[in-house]
């Protein structure tokens, strides 16, 4: 059977692993048949019987026994209960995933693979004693579908389930989080932690230093609008684990307190915005593509004091005139709309770079999302000073124990294991993958590009076979919906606008002649299962329409197709034009622009490697903004402390 261990599989994992593998695949492996070894046993007990020895799991956990001399029964009876409650066995191969999870890993399963249910097992054993589970995914879908689609799991076992939501009132994330296991994203729950810190102060003293009991009963029960909601931070199960722990990590999360900007600072905004945009890149100013900032020249400097005199500058020192241009430049370079944000409402709304989905709430720090307002000629609102703040990293490290899946972390197991002290382990496919991966094709312009995954489209579709193409922004996804629109394509389109489907969307892109084009990864996390028919055709088919800052992404979207041992194709066309290329830095992104402008499709070898180079360059600068960012906040805690203040407070 496919899903029971075997030489051929043992073998799969070796190659996968690696000999550094060897001892712990051996470990799992023999837990996997002691586990399946008590499945005949399970299958005969009642529901009653089986949430009675549920029960008795949790006594004997609570009572001092190891949760490894517990791992293989608690294993089995989930395996049990998932089998009763969901109709669904979990695999062999998903068991060794759960095992590893609960060992302090990241367990790395392909698209497809079973992530959600593999995690029913570690969150079950681990949620014995009774200090709570956190199940932690990247949006709100994501963790209002997995607790209900999971929950009947866990209830047939005696356990409460919560879930965190955006918008939910004090008193219903509380008891969401006093569940056994609670579901949310990573945002809803650093951003708790945080206003508990804040209502900690608030009842004084030292009481930022007591847990949720301690706080409660000492006020007899009372103020529970300040009561804290969390409980002690005991374990996490990290779903697309990368996502949030990597991609995520560059940008600590912050509690603002409101900072009324005066009538002089706002027009210092529209002021800058305007006489920014008559500045001459080079000669008024640099940009750095690789940092994304920009800084003023000398010549730029003296046409900027020739209006300092300007009414709306009128209040500014000289070095305070030339930050605010120099972030004015920035917001008109760097920060593109319906790439890095989108205006709804008369509102600047962030969108995630790596999911494509919009952040409301979220707002860029030390004024740029006031430059961007000025830009797009909107009222400049609140700017917001830092009442509370921690990054991803310190945050996921207060928990006593921390885990986590996904289908792409092994390019980054050494960043992992360093900051967040998990290791990475490969879990090989239920069925051997099928997926086929073709050579990039590579065109001068952007323009000869997009041309050419539309006329790829059009092939695929002729035949019937489904196409998901993955896109940078939301315009370049809605430039290739133009085209294909005049090629007469019927397609869904899905991105940051309507993010709200997104998963009816992605769900459907495997049936016959389906069309589909999103941005990134929107739909990270829904299955896609093929219609009638599409497996003979060589099933789903992936374009990438250019080449992201991490590899890690690119094999996300690759990941879409070929789930489970299905057929499917995953191709990336890019060009010169792309915004990778200026990885390079600017005046050799623009030497190379220029070299090849006009050769049409660019099939040597090197050009491929080129963009390899390019995202190595990327991945590079991301780790180092990663690590100054935890360098600072470190220093910044250290300081606090010193002065006897809350480290994540101010």
């Amino acid at each position: 059977m496919a899903n029971r261990l075997g030489p051929a599989w043992l073998n799969r994992v070796q190659q996968l692993a690696g000999p550094t593998h060897a001892g712990r695949l051996s470990r799992y492996a023999m837990l996997v048949e002691r586990i399946n070894a008590l499945e005949p046993a399970f299958e005969q007990y009642t529901d009653a019987e089986l949430k009675e020895k549920a029960h008795g799991l949790r006594l004997r956990a609570r009572q001092g026994d190891s949760l490894n001399s517990l791992l293989v029964e608690t294993f089995a009876m989930v395996r049990e209960a998932a089998k009763r409650a969901i109709g669904q066995r979990q695999f062999d191969v998903q068991i060794v995933g759960g095992i590893a999870i609960h060992n302090r890993c990241i367990a790395e399963l392909e698209t497809g693979e079973g992530k959600t249910l593999v995690a029913t097992m570690p969150a079950t054993l681990n949620a014995l004693p009774g200090k709570g589970v956190h199940v932690v995914t990247v949006n709100d879908y994501l963790a209002r579908r997995d607790a209900e689609w999971m929950g009947p799991i866990y209830q047939m076992l005696g356990l409460t389930v919560g879930c965190i939501q955006t918008g939910q009132s004090d008193g219903v994330r509380r008891s969401a989080y006093a569940c056994d296991i609670t579901y949310g994203t990573a945002k809803e729950l650093g951003f708790d932690f945080l206003r508990d810190e804040l209502k900690r102060l608030r009842l004084g003293g030292d009481a930022h230093r007591k847990t949720f009991e301690q706080v409660y009963l000492g006020r007899g029960g009372h103020v529970e609008a300040e009561m804290p909601v969390q409980r002690t931070h005991n374990y996490a199960i990290v779903d697309e684990a990368d996502s949030i722990l990597i991609d995520e990590a560059r940008t600590p999360l912050i509690i603002g307190a409101n900072n009324q900007p005066t009538q002089e600072e706002a027009a210092a905004y529209y002021g800058a915005d305007q006489l920014a945009a008559t500045l001459v890149r080079v000669k008024d100013y640099k940009y750095d593509p690789l940092e994304r900032k920009a800084e003023l020249t000398a010549a730029g400097r003296r046409k900027v004091q020739a209006v300092a005199a300007h009414t709306a500058f009128v209040t500014l020192t000289v070095d305070g005139l030339y930050e605010y241009v120099e972030r004015a430049l920035r917001g008109q370079i760097a920060y593109l709309r319906d790439r890095d944000y989108v205006v709804v409402d008369g509102e600047v709304i962030i969108v995630d770079e790596f999911t494509g989905r919009m952040m409301p709430g979220r707002q860029w720090q030390d004024g740029l999302h006031q430059a961007i307002q000025a830009k797009e000629k909107l009222e400049i609102t609140l700017e917001t000073i830092t009442a509370a703040r921690v990054t991803v990293q310190d945050f996921f490290k207060r928990y006593k124990k921390l885990a986590g899946m996904t289908g792409t972390a092994s390019s980054d197991a050494r960043e992992l294991r360093r900051i967040y002290k998990v290791g990475v382990f490969r879990v090989p496919t239920n069925r051997p993958c099928r997926r086929v991966w073709l050579a990039d094709r590579v065109f001068s312009t952007e323009d000869e590009k997009f041309r050419a995954v539309a006329d790829q489209i059009i092939e695929w579709n002729r035949h019937g076979v489904p196409v998901l193409v993955g896109t940078r922004s939301i315009e370049k996804s809605e430039r290739l919906s133009t085209l294909l629109a005049a090629a007469g394509i019927e397609h869904q389109i899905l991105n940051a606008k309507n993010h709200e489907i997104e998963a009816q969307i992605v769900a459907q892109a495997g049936q016959a002649g389906r069309v589909t084009v999103a941005t990134n990864m929107a739909g990270r996390g829904t299955d896609i299962k093929l219609g009638e028919g599409v497996a003979a055709l060589g099933g789903l088919h992936v374009i990438g329409t250019e080449r992201h800052e991490a590899r890690r992404i690119d094999r996300q979207l690759a990941g879409r197709c070929a789930r489970q041992g299905d057929p499917g194709l995953a191709r990336f066309f890019v060009s010169m034009d792309d915004e990778i290329i200026e990885a390079f830095g600017e005046k050799p992104a623009a030497r190379l622009r220029r070299r090849y402008k006009g050769r049409g499709e660019l099939t040597s070898l090197r050009m491929r490697r080129l963009f390899v180079a390019a995202q190595r360059r990327k991945e590079r600068q991301h780790f180092k903004d990663r690590k100054l960012l935890m360098h600072y906040e470190k220093q910044r805690a250290e300081m606090r402390k010193n002065m006897g203040l809350n480290p994540v407070l101010g």
